[in-house]
């Protein structure tokens, strides 16, 4: 395994060579497949200035920091990373436009890293379904947490139920708050 660093961007390059053997009874798609001579993921390394750094289960791995235009009244972020498909992405996200009820992973991870949601000494604060949603991937986060709610009641996780409620309310409220200010001051 050979290991790269990177303290330009703070990234961590990981390589991996395998080595397949096929059996002759083997399909050709699952030879395609298992042919892969190298493996490559990118994590980036949270720096100081790095509001939120890390990926998920879809191979998908960013970073978000704000922008030099981001102001209090109009935080913006910069995400830059690697998508699921192996391949460079920088989205600009305006945190004020951000709709948990429509959002991507990515928005969702901006969001929850500028509002400083108490994780309560997990990884994120999002339902566990979000975990293998690519960069494009948009979902209703709202309706995530309903679900994720609904289902530890139904377990007799109240414990876990309360936290996701707790986080539920937090998104939805900051979903109203923007609907409210886009309502009565873009007339």
């Amino acid at each position: 395994m050979n290991i790269s660093f990177n303290t330009g961007n703070y990234a961590r390059v990981y390589r991996a060579k395998t080595s397949t053997q096929y059996n002759k009874n083997t399909s050709s798609l699952s030879r395609r497949e298992n042919n892969i001579s190298k493996n490559q993921h990118k994590v980036y390394l949270k720096s100081d200035d790095m509001l939120y750094s890390g990926g998920n289960g879809s191979g998908l791995s960013f970073y978000i920091k704000y922008a030099d235009n981001s102001s209090r009244d109009n935080p913006i972020v910069i995400a830059k990373g690697i998508d699921e498909n192996g391949k460079e992405f920088e989205q600009t996200i305006n945190i004020n436009e951000i709709k948990p009820s429509n959002a991507s992973i990515i928005e969702m991870r901006a969001l929850e890293a500028h509002l400083n949601i108490d994780k309560r000494g997990g990884l994120t604060s999002l339902p566990k379904g979000a975990g293998f949603l690519g960069l494009n991937d948009r979902c209703d986060f709202i309706g995530m947490f309903k679900n994720v709610i609904h289902d530890m009641k139904k377990i007799g996780r109240y414990d876990l139920a309360r936290i996701y409620l707790i986080n539920l309310r937090i998104y939805s409220d900051f979903e109203k708050k923007a609907e409210y200010l886009e309502s009565n001051y873009t007339k």
